[in-house]
């Protein structure tokens, strides 16, 4: 009886988690959302109209927010795919955080270290000469011509 019990418990626990994650089509309707509510500001502030910006600023920290929720349920519960092996730099490699606009040296984002399907990690798609690349336990957008950081998520792997 209390096995029975005990799987009760832990099946109330974990269904909802998975009913959380968001599908490809969902994904896609939310990058549209913010899409619109950039433009929508864009117009309001070309207009002047400084009460229409205001409610559209809103709504595009609002839609923003919930993205970014949704990618946390994404990653909650989908755990393993986040679970990399142990990042080996290239040699005399030591971490350091990096912002945006850190110039790396080709060696940090050569083949080596490129994810290859970021949509797996439901990541933005990378623009023309641009790749995601592992950096320690941190994603990095990385500008291949240039070597300069677009984007980075820190901790983005266990």
């Amino acid at each position: 009886m209390r096995k029975f019990i005990l799987a009760g418990a832990i099946a109330a626990t974990i269904l909802p988690a998975a009913a959380m994650a968001q599908s490809y089509g969902e994904v896609r309707h939310d990058q549209r959302e913010i899409r619109q509510d950039k433009r929508d500001l864009h117009r309001a502030q070309r207009r002047g109209d400084w009460r229409e910006a205001r409610d559209a600023r809103r709504d595009l920290r609002n839609d923003r927010r919930e993205r970014r929720e949704d990618w946390r349920d994404y990653r909650r519960t989908h755990g393993r795919i986040f679970h990399r092996g142990a990042y080996v730099g290239p040699r005399g490699w030591r971490y350091h955080r990096v912002i945006v606009g850190h110039r790396f040296e080709p060696v940090y984002y050569s083949r080596r270290y490129w994810i290859t399907d970021p949509y797996m990690y439901r990541l933005p798609a990378p623009g023309r000469w641009e790749r995601w690349v592992r950096y320690g336990n941190d994603v990095v957008l990385v500008n291949t011509r240039t070597g300069r950081v677009v984007a980075v998520n820190t901790d983005f792997f266990y």
